[in-house]
């Protein structure tokens, strides 16, 4: 009886490691990694301060070079930079009704660099009402909207939102021009308008940012690419809670960027890759995909087969583990060809379920689609219910390793046939994706 047992617990490892991707995508290394990327010395990663994402740059790019990646086209390191003109916030000062609102209750949202308001402006509420079932979302969905429209106005902001306002400040310091034409000041505790007088100052900087990339070059098609991805940047620097003001982004997407390292060194180790793969980490995302864009406009999108985005990776999904979701399913056959793949295991990829999210357009794969690549983004995070998400309580310890690695592995899988170049996936009707 012992010789049986022994016998069948030799059987059940052999074939634990029957697939190359139990053996290659290990546990710990995928802990060592997020939890680098996720620690507070990396300050939160904000793609608009150079001084806090560029260890996390440095070390993706060290993580390449041990892998073996080679550098891209045109590029002599694993570093796709770019450079970007920043508004800077400097100086406001805001008086009504012949009050000095103090600066933690206001917010200039305009590309001006000077600003001098004493009439002219229209006057805007964002009521708090009981009824509001989540007052976060609301209350960003709200201004967000406000600052992309053309108009020009004070907008008074009910003191239960005050809260929000710092985070939206958070969004609103140090920011990319965009050519925005709308021009808001954001003042809490204040009812009415009488009076006013607003000055503002701010400058303008460049930036250099870069996406970290590195590649295997395919050995019959080298002129196919398969993207893997994930945004490494986050949010940087918030305001304090409980004493924690770094939001480490460890699901968000650190969870996502461990998965491209992972899955690089991965591919490097089994060498069966026919199209060439382009793993690579963007910036800027969580400032509006400007890494994505950037990156998409230094090659032939006709020449990239597939993506496969990978974002917040990092807790079980709504239907528990071994379960991952594709956004924009319906927009091509991507899905169903990962899930071919997957027969046999216990692993499944399944629809976006929360298409009033809009999760297709909130990360890097919506550029790429846009071109009509087969792109789309692979994701397990319950966005509905997720407390962590864009706070400073997006730590480590939130996270499942084994979920992470779960689902790398499944990707791995599931890859192999467009890897291959036995699979191509149905171009995205770019004409449906705004």
């Amino acid at each position: 009886m012992k010789k049986t047992i022994l016998a069948l617990l030799m059987s059940g490892c052999a074939l634990a490691y029957a697939q190359p991707e139990q053996k290659f995508i290990k546990e710990e290394s995928v802990t060592r990694v997020i939890k680098t990327l996720a620690a507070d010395d990396m300050m939160g990663r904000s793609a608009t301060e150079p001084q806090q994402i560029e260890k996390a740059t440095a070390f993706i790019e060290s993580e390449f070079k041990k892998i073996g990646l080679k550098n891209s086209a045109g590029l002599t390191s694993y570093r796709q930079e770019f450079k970007k003109d920043m508004i800077v916030p400097q100086t406001l000062e805001v008086v009504i009704n012949g009050q000095k609102i103090p600066i933690e209750n206001t917010l200039f949202v305009s590309e001006k660099t000077e600003a001098n308001y004493t009439k002219g402006l229209g006057v805007i509420v964002i009521p708090y009402d009981t009824s509001i079932a989540n007052v976060r979302q609301y209350f960003l969905s709200k201004a967000f909207n406000l600052t992309r429209d053309t108009s020009s106005a004070i907008v008074l902001v009910a003191p239960e939102f005050k809260v929000h306002l710092g985070e939206l400040k958070g969004y609103f310091g140090r920011r990319f021009i965009t050519q925005r034409k709308s021009n808001k000041i954001f003042v809490v505790g204040v009812t009415s308008v009488l009076s006013y007088a607003v000055k503002a100052t701010q400058k303008i900087e460049t930036v250099t940012m870069a996406n970290v990339m590195g590649i295997i070059p395919g050995k019959t098609k080298p002129d196919e690419f398969i993207v893997f991805s994930g945004h490494y940047d986050h949010i940087g620097i918030r305001p304090s809670v409980a004493g924690d003001s770094i939001a480490n982004g460890a699901d968000d997407d650190a969870s996502g960027t461990t998965a491209v390292i992972e899955l690089a060194r991965y591919f490097n180790k089994i060498k069966n890759n026919n199209r060439t793969l382009i793993f690579v980490a963007f910036t800027a995302e969580e400032i509006g995909g400007y890494g994505s864009k950037y990156f998409s406009e230094q090659l032939n999108p006709d020449k990239v087969m597939a993506m496969f985005n990978i974002e917040m990776i990092g807790k079980p999904s709504k239907w528990g583990q071994n379960f991952a979701f594709i956004t924009g399913y319906e927009r091509s056959d991507f899905g169903e060809i990962l899930q071919k793949n997957l027969k046999g295991t216990q692993f499944e990829f399944r629809p976006d379920p929360y298409p009033q999210q809009n999760l297709f357009y909130r990360s890097d794969n919506a550029t790429l689609a846009r071109l009509g690549v087969p792109a789309h983004t692979i994701s397990t995070d319950e966005i509905d219910i997720d407390k962590f998400y864009h706070t400073v309580d997006d730590e480590v310890e939130t996270l499942d390793m084994k979920n992470i690695t779960s689902t790398i592995r499944a990707i791995a899988l599931s890859a192999k046939s467009m890897v291959s170049g036995a699979d191509t996936p149905k171009r995205i009707d770019k004409a449906t994706v705004r």
